[in-house]
């Protein structure tokens, strides 16, 4: 379940290692952080994501390797992909 994952304040305690918790976890976070048709800036996925955890860049690595964020090669540019298989990493065009 996701919601153990988070403390009172609604802040993560800790990034799950176990491959099946962190992916539920990272669609939970990219349903509830991200709009779908929406491109963000990095600066964008790194202010979302820091209002969960202290490790910004290792939670956007893991929705990146993870799918559930596409990103352009030069890394300026970020979309939510929903339905995206994990281990894809589709390029914002």
């Amino acid at each position: 379940m996701v919601s153990d994952l988070f403390a009172a304040d609604g802040r993560l305690t800790a990034i799950p290692r176990r491959p099946a918790r962190r992916a539920a976890l990272l669609d939970h976070l990219a349903a509830t952080l991200f709009e779908p048709a929406r491109v963000y800036t990095e600066r964008e996925v790194n202010e979302a994501l820091k209002t969960v955890h202290e490790d910004f860049p290792a939670l956007r690595r893991h929705l990146v390797v993870g799918g559930q964020l596409a990103r352009t090669k030069d890394g300026s540019a970020y979309q939510r992909q929903p339905g995206a298989p994990v281990g894809a990493t589709p390029a914002v065009a």
